[in-house]
């Protein structure tokens, strides 16, 4: 049996409401030992105080700074299209499992470090990135923002063409860090497999490009045959 026997991997659109109604009626069906999410200590901590990204904050960090903000203002504009502000279906995340009084993981990589790989981008995927302003995923969606059901039915496509006219940036922010995620992920259900929890469950949210990356790293690793675990003691977690 495989790590992914634990896990449920929610893929949403950071900035659809579908996906934060999916995100609770999920954790609610499964009830899970754990939620984890595709956030580090900063986004977590910017999600829930609410604060927008301001240029001359951005600005005093340097060009890490500016292109954090760059794509902050995307999200957002993308949210007011589709009535969510982005990190809704994380905010949906962390209310549920307050609900539900379980832990939070976040298993994303650094933001502070990703920016800085995305700064080291070649000169041509940086300057398609400011011809055409988009990045997260979302690639091809020109000036017009698309409908909920058209990105979900073109989705498969739109990664498609991204890996191909961004494969640095592709490698930067889907490959290594689904292998980031999945690591975490992983450490998760060790450590709780360590602690005697016997069937342990959990639920991981991540942006709908992470999802199957996530998954099929996930499906490749068992837990090995030297990992021996102590009887269970006490309560569940």
């Amino acid at each position: 049996m495989s790590y992914l026997r634990y896990v449920r991997v929610i893929g949403t659109m950071h900035v659809s409401p579908r996906s934060r109604e999916e995100v609770m009626r999920e954790i609610e069906k499964i009830r899970p030992n754990v939620v984890a999410l595709e956030l580090d200590p900063l986004r977590f901590q910017g999600i829930l105080s609410g604060k927008k990204a301001e240029l001359r904050e951005s600005l005093a960090l340097g060009r890490a700074g500016l292109v954090s903000y760059l794509l902050t203002k995307f999200e957002e504009k993308l949210g007011e299209e589709f009535g969510m502000s982005p990190g809704g279906e994380m905010l949906a995340a962390i209310e549920s499992a307050r609900t539900l009084g379980v832990p939070v993981a976040l298993i994303d990589e650094d933001i502070r470090l990703i920016m800085s790989k995305i700064l080291q981008a070649p000169a041509r995927e940086k300057l398609f990135l400011a011809l055409e302003g988009s990045i997260f995923f979302i690639p091809g969606l020109g000036g017009e923002v698309a409908t909920d059901s058209d990105v979900l039915a073109s989705y498969e496509d739109m990664m498609h063409e991204f890996r191909l006219r961004y494969p640095y940036l592709y490698h930067v922010l889907v490959e290594e860090r689904n292998r980031i995620m999945a690591a975490n992920i992983r450490r998760i259900v060790d450590d709780m497999l360590l602690k005697g929890v016997r069937k342990p469950k959990v639920v991981a949210v991540v942006g709908m490009g992470h999802k199957k990356g996530i998954e099929r790293i996930l499906n490749s690793w068992k837990p090995g045959r030297g990992f021996i675990y102590p009887p269970r003691t006490g309560q569940p977690l």
